[in-house]
């Protein structure tokens, strides 16, 4: 692959000579660019001087980064994704599932955060469900890792630069309703966000989306009845709730717990509200599922554990893996050109 002085930071090797270079940005210790290297017999060589406005590394708006990093993921496969997964806690061996698969590290793509959680493979997996062409990111980055609202959104705000139309967000979710048993799969029919941050705090970018974007209809109502149509299809119950998002790390106190329940919120998390939010921004459709890896404290008498989450997430990874899949089936078929 030919260098391309206009995408910098990616780890993609580079053949010159026959030797195999590695491109590395580098920053400094206030993040920002100090230039892009080539990594020749393991020492860095400078490719170009640390000149603002010289690339787009240097480039200081969110809309210019995330262009950027679209336009490298597109040139790694000759697919063109129609629709974006983002795969929660436990639940990113779905990608495994793609076929005329690229893996593409976080590390390696232009401007994108780092996963660093637990369960999180941290790469982005760019292939086909069947027919339908998908980019899929293994693991998300959350608030609690150190990450701003923007940052953690900033997958997304990619996802709508390679002209995706519609995202589906998974997440592992404690259960507050009762009626909800550990390992069942919910719709998300709107959210609760008490995690304190916006993405959309700040300077507007117009590109991106208008000032004030409705959040009537966040969680899109044709493709929560697509999902409820595919499994009863499959024979399997969904239940649709709200899903109350908080900071973390720390799990919920049973207190906080029984505070969640009298305002209306049937599941709590650590994440994805900051993706459905830049997503709407942007005009995207939204889809989002979550699992019921374990019941919210308080509820059962015994302390919550992160292994919990894996385990129940393993348990039900068929009926996970069977629901996507018809899914991004239907969701496809709607979004065609």
């Amino acid at each position: 692959m030919p260098f391309r002085p206009g995408i910098h930071g990616s780890s993609t090797a580079v053949e010159t000579d026959s030797t195999a270079l590695w491109r590395k940005r580098k920053y400094s210790r206030d993040r920002i660019c100090t230039g892009c290297y080539l990594k020749k017999n393991g020492r860095y060589v400078t490719l170009c001087p640390s000149i603002p406005g010289n690339c787009d590394m240097q480039t200081p708006d969110a809309f210019s980064r995330a262009e950027s990093a679209a336009r490298f993921l597109l040139t790694q496969t000759p697919l063109k994704p129609r629709l974006g997964l983002v795969l929660g806690s436990g639940l990113g061996s779905f990608a495994d599932e793609l076929s005329e698969a690229v893996r593409v590290p976080y590390t390696a793509i232009p401007f994108f955060p780092r996963a660093t959680a637990v369960g999180h493979a941290g790469q982005m997996v760019l292939g086909r469900v069947d027919e339908v062409a998908v980019a899929a990111m293994q693991g998300r980055v959350h608030l609690y890792e150190g990450y701003s609202a923007v940052e953690v959104a900033f997958p997304v705000r990619v996802f709508g630069r390679m002209g995706i139309p519609a995202v589906i967000l998974t997440n592992a979710a404690g259960g507050i309703n009762l009626e909800y048993k550990q390992g069942a799969l919910v719709v998300i029919k709107d959210h609760i966000n008490l995690q304190g941050q916006n993405p959309l705090v700040g300077p507007n970018d117009d590109r991106f989306g208008e000032r004030f974007p409705d959040m009537t209809q966040a969680y899109s109502k044709q493709y929560r009845e697509i999902a409820r149509r595919a499994a009863e299809r499959l024979g399997k119950n969904l239940s649709e709730g709200v899903y109350a998002a908080l900071a973390g790390p720390s799990y919920e106190t049973p207190a906080e717990i029984r505070y969640l329940r009298t305002i209306g919120a049937d599941l709590v998390g650590m994440s994805t509200t900051p993706e459905v939010i830049a997503a709407r921004h942007m005009g995207i459709a939204v889809l989002a599922i979550s699992c019921v890896t374990n019941m919210a404290a308080g509820i059962l008498d015994k302390p919550l554990s992160y292994l919990e989450v894996f385990e129940t997430a393993e348990r039900v990874r068929g009926d996970f893996v069977a629901l996507l899949k018809a899914i991004i089936a239907d969701i496809a078929a709607d979004i065609q050109p």
